[in-house]
């Protein structure tokens, strides 16, 4: 069984199924978990709209998922996926691709 956090979450890695690159990091629940299940696109729940989100259901940035792996304390997924284009909302290839300095610590 998942673990899901208090508001019952649980966090994803996307990585590319090819290469393994990283390409981002939302959040999921039962219910887009179970979407992504039937569809085989992921879905996700956005913590900001409070709503489920299917990954490029606007853009067309659809993630093809290939496989789902949850890890050893069952409290994290890591998803192979196939990008249908940018991953990131800012239209980058992945969301990782800012420098970490130690000004960002706060």
């Amino acid at each position: 069984m998942l673990k899901y956090d208090d508001k019952g979450l649980i966090p994803v890695i996307v990585q590319h199924y090819k290469t393994g690159e990283v390409l981002m990091v939302a959040y999921a629940n039962k219910e887009s978990l179970r979407l992504t299940l039937e569809s085989g696109d992921m879905w996700f729940y956005s913590r900001s709209r409070q709503e489920l989100w299917h990954k490029g259901g606007t853009s067309g940035n659809t993630l093809k998922v290939h496989s789902i792996q949850k890890d050893c304390d069952s409290d994290a997924l890591l998803v192979q996926a196939d990008p249908a284009g940018p991953v990131c909302h800012t239209g980058n290839r992945t969301c990782f691709f800012q420098p970490f300095t130690a000004d960002d610590i706060s």
